[in-house]
């Protein structure tokens, strides 16, 4: 089964905010708590000015992740209680990518809330000593159910997410 993802409204381009061109879709596949895959037809998008391509996500899938968002962050919230149907160096890859990037994360997610001049206690964000990792960008984001995709959408709007998609590829030819 495939579906159709396509925005209700114009999406400014991440990187310098002017409008983007359809340029064409793509699917993109993602598995789901059941383990079943589905496949979703994602629109591509191209800067008017900047000429960069852009892929249309929804909340429920993370970049360059082939599981929905829901799946990851069931097992950052718990890892040792959960019921995601992945295997352990999956598991343990999802984990690893979290506690390497998630002090970026934070401060990324501290600078946008000043720059877009949003105030809060939120902002003075706990030392890296007081509390987890995930407890100090929860201070931030919520615990509510969805709190990953609250931390990606802004990270990638404001084109501040790091990619390791070619992280493995060979360097020779």
């Amino acid at each position: 089964m495939e579906f159709l993802v396509r925005g209700a409204k114009k999406v400014p381009s991440p990187c310098c905010g002017k409008h983007m061109k359809v340029i064409g879709t793509r699917d993109r596949k993602a598995i789901d708590r059941s383990g079943k895959k589905h496949i979703y037809n994602i629109r591509r998008l191209r800067c008017e000015q900047c000429g960069k391509i852009h892929h249309e996500l929804p909340e429920f899938l993370v970049p360059y992740k082939r599981y929905k968002a829901k799946c990851i962050e069931m097992v950052l919230t718990n890892p040792s209680n959960h019921d995601v149907p992945a295997d352990e160096s999956t598991l343990y890859r999802w984990l690893d990518w979290f506690y390497f990037y998630v002090e970026y994360w934070i401060h990324c997610l501290v600078s946008i809330k000043r720059q877009t001049q949003q105030d809060g206690e939120d902002l003075e964000v706990l030392p890296e000593t007081a509390g987890t990792a995930l407890q100090r960008l929860e201070g931030l984001v919520g615990n509510e159910s969805g709190w990953l995709a609250r931390v990606v959408r802004p990270l990638v709007n404001f084109y501040l997410w790091i990619h390791t998609r070619s992280a493995f590829l060979s360097g020779g030819g």
